[in-house]
């Protein structure tokens, strides 16, 4: 396990690019074991969730072709049906949170999926009864095998069927894996309450190059009519909107002028004007976002002056894996600001180790967080600190960046989970991020 060692208030400058959307890519990734053609996909970020779930594609049978960094061919064409049944694939599913998606595809294809209960960020209960219940809707059956410890979902003889179903909650992979189920379910499968983000879209687009028949993509009503058979088709990931938002954070909190570069901001839905919120000024140009140093970051008030409330919700609403960023960036902007988390009950306990650094926050329940603005005046202090998860690791290696002093970081395997060669790439900013092997 290595460590972050960042030497903090060292000022930014220059241009910085997103990877490729972490999210999109295990969708993207999980849809090609859907056809026994060849599915080439461009701008895959090289990051540690994404590599193992790649890697238990290959366990799988899957070939995989890497021809250069983020460009991939993938081919399921071979897929070994005894080891998708077998303890070390559950296992494996069982340590990767990404896993969970390969079940829609694999019951949709060969009519059998185990559903182990998938690992990732430690940040309180992710339910996957909305998955589970949208295959079994679709004619799955359900059992659990207590030697594997996991679910087993069985597809009926002559394949699952298509329905109407109304979701319990716009879950994104529970959307995305239920899309998938249908997509070789014989007749059409409307699904309402559906997720609309950006990833789900482009899972949708995918699908249609691959010959299925989709209405209401970008909607909540989700028509899918199924196919007999999926060809190959060419793909390439959306930038991904959370580095963007880390990157338009970063600026922030160091005062820096920075540019991020092909941001596909179309797709950002309220991201940009959320930051604006915060007294961050932003510039569209063309497809970059351009941030100017500022003096001065103030935050907005209500027409009727009361406290700024920065909620997440369900897209086009603000994304839950931004709050982070959000709430350290509002540590050192003039005036308060209440963040609620609504959709993960312990996201925001690494709250204290910003307050060990000088933050004045008041964390009012697992859910929602007062902040007080120091407005640059009393800079955040250096700490040693171990990151909890992703969204929380990188919110904050940003706040080490802007601390008084130097800071250690543990743990940075969550960081990097997420994030690709991330201390390389700020430092070619300006930051002084040093990565220290335990």
């Amino acid at each position: 396990m290595s460590t972050f060692v960042i030497e903090g208030g060292h000022r930014l400058a220059g241009e910085i690019e997103p990877q490729g959307a972490k999210n999109e890519s295990l969708q993207i990734i999980s849809a090609c074991l859907l056809t026994p053609e060849e599915v080439h996909v461009t701008n895959i970020p090289e990051i540690l969730d994404v590599r193992n779930l790649i890697g238990l594609l290959e366990c799988m049978g899957v070939k995989v072709e890497r021809r250069g960094k983020g460009d991939y061919l993938f081919k399921a064409d071979d897929i070994d049906t005894d080891y998708i049944t077998s303890e070390d694939f559950v296992r494996r599913c069982a340590s990767l949170r990404g896993s969970v998606l390969v079940v829609g595809p694999l019951l949709a294809r060969f009519g059998e999926a185990f559903f182990a209960k998938p690992g990732g960020d430690k940040i309180g209960r992710r339910k996957v009864d909305t998955h589970i219940t949208g295959m079994m809707n679709l004619g799955a059956s359900l059992d659990y095998d207590e030697a594997k410890r996991a679910y087993r979902l069985t597809a009926p003889e002559g394949g699952l069927h298509g329905t109407y179903m109304l979701l319990d909650e716009a879950s994104v992979t529970g959307t995305a894996n239920i899309i998938m189920a249908a997509a070789l379910a014989h007749g059409t499968t409307t699904i309402y309450n559906a997720a609309c983000e950006p990833y789900v879209q482009q899972l949708c687009r995918l699908l249609s190059a691959m010959g299925l028949k989709i209405e209401g993509i970008a909607s909540n009503l989700l028509t899918i009519h199924g196919a007999e058979r999926l060809h190959g088709a060419e793909h390439r990931i959306l930038p991904d909107m959370i580095e963007v938002g880390s990157f338009i954070g970063m600026a922030a909190l160091n005062s820096s002028e920075i540019t991020v570069k092909n941001v596909s901001y179309d797709n950002l839905g309220i991201i940009p004007d959320s930051f604006r919120r915060l007294g961050i000024t932003l510039e569209r140009r063309g497809d970059d976002i351009y941030v100017p140093a500022q003096d001065v970051y103030e935050i907005e008030t209500a027409l009727d002056g009361s406290i700024l409330n920065i909620a997440d919700a369900p897209w086009p609403g603000l994304t839950p894996d931004l709050l982070s960023v959000m709430l350290v960036v509002a540590t050192q902007c003039r005036g308060s600001v209440l963040i609620h988390q609504k959709m993960f009950e312990s996201r925001l306990f690494f709250v204290d180790r910003l307050i060990d650094m000088g933050a004045q926050i008041m964390l009012c329940d697992p859910h929602r967080a007062v902040v007080i603005g120091l407005d640059h005046k009393n800079t955040l202090k250096a700490n040693r600190m171990l990151s909890p998860d992703i969204r929380a690791g990188i919110a904050l290696l940003l706040a080490a960046m802007s601390a008084k002093g130097t800071s250690e970081i543990g743990n940075i395997s969550q960081i990097d989970r997420g994030y690709e060669d991330i201390d390389n790439r700020l430092n070619a900013l300006g930051a002084h991020i040093f990565r220290r092997p335990d």
